[in-house]
């Protein structure tokens, strides 16, 4: 340890144990700023203190009285480490700040490439490889010192340790980003993210090139959460290559709207309203029109089921059991699960 940060601690020493009083606000404060300083060049807090020690063990001042002796180096330790602590606190923020800086510039495409890259570098990502993003939600918002975050982390970096990956959190959620030619990677953070929000869902952006590729991987894992929400998929695990026709649907809202007003708008005039005839289509289709199976998810009889489809087809003109009219309900249907429709109005 250099000899500087134990600077005129002998002489504090000797001083206070000559008449048995306590450190002066200066001694402190001396103590304190060579406390921050060894921090802020790297050394070990406990190697410091083990050296405070035996340089008071070496210095015993003559004829001093033990707890006089023992009070004092315990005055200047306690100030020493005090400002240690400090100081790592305050670097540790700021290095969280910078951290999550890049973290939202590198999700969001923003600033030079050149300079986002040297950074990425030293977080273990090569920006000039490809890269795939996984973003993971729970029943709550997360921050990375939260304990279900440290707990992905802890999983993943445990086995993934000299992989190049990177792992946040953003807006409440968890994100990975790992290469990707090294799938095993995103899915290993997918299964301790599920588990660890006690079933949360989680969403893989495509594999895309470059910085601005992290980006865009990053908005369709997203969209694929958005589209789970919306569609009511509960499957843990969404890749958004798996998703790509639900975000070509609501592309163009307008027609999306349309599509689904002239075609299922009519069933607004059943009995029960337009919810329980759009249910039937949902688990129609969503079975592959299986109207056995269908009616057991809705707990129907297939007779009931059979009922609720001539109905659709009276109301609407079109029969979902005809292969003409089938692709269009199925599709209005889709869309009115991406509008909420009806409980929203279109």
């Amino acid at each position: 340890m250099p000899e500087q940060y134990l600077d005129g601690y002998t002489r504090i020493l000797a001083d206070a144990c000559a008449t048995g009083r306590r450190l002066t606000h200066e001694e402190l404060r001396s103590r304190h700023e060579l406390g921050a300083e060894a921090a802020a060049k790297g050394h070990g807090l406990r190697v410091l203190v083990r050296e405070h020690l035996r340089a008071g063990r070496a210095a015993w001042p003559p004829g001093a009285s033990p707890d006089t002796v023992l009070s004092t180096i315990e005055q200047a330790v306690d100030s020493f480490a005090a400002g240690y602590e400090q100081a790592q606190h305050i670097a540790l923020r700021q290095a969280v700040t910078t951290r999550r800086e890049f973290v939202d510039d590198l999700l969001h495409g923003l600033g030079d490439a050149g300079r986002l890259a040297a950074r990425a570098e030293h977080l273990g990502l090569r920006l000039s490889r490809t890269h795939a993003v996984a973003v993971a939600e729970g029943p709550e918002k997360y921050d990375e010192t939260d304990a279900v975050p440290r707990r992905v982390a802890a999983a993943l970096f445990s086995r993934f340790e000299s992989r190049r990956i990177l792992f946040s959190t953003k807006d409440g959620r968890m994100v990975c980003i790992a290469p990707g030619d090294q799938d095993d990677i995103l899915v290993h953070f997918a299964k301790h993210a599920h588990a660890a929000t006690g079933g949360g869902r989680v969403a893989l952006g495509r594999v895309r090139p470059g910085v601005v590729g992290i980006g865009h991987s990053y908005e369709e894992a997203l969209n694929a959460l958005d589209v789970a929400h919306r569609m009511g998929f509960d499957e843990p695990l969404l890749r958004a290559i798996d998703l790509l026709v639900f975000p070509v649907l609501a592309r163009d809202r307008q027609a999306l709207v349309d599509l689904v007003s002239t075609t299922l708008s009519p069933l607004q005039q059943a009995r029960g309203g337009a919810e329980p005839l759009l249910a039937t289509l949902t688990a129609y289709f969503d079975t592959g029109c299986n109207a056995t199976e269908a009616a057991r998810q809705l707990s129907l009889s297939v007779r009931a089921l059979t009922y609720r489809l001539e109905r659709i087809h009276t109301l609407t003109g079109a029969d979902p059991t005809h292969p003409m009219h089938r692709y269009t309900l199925h599709t209005a249907t889709i869309g009115a699960r991406l509008l909420d429709w009806p409980t929203r109005p279109l």
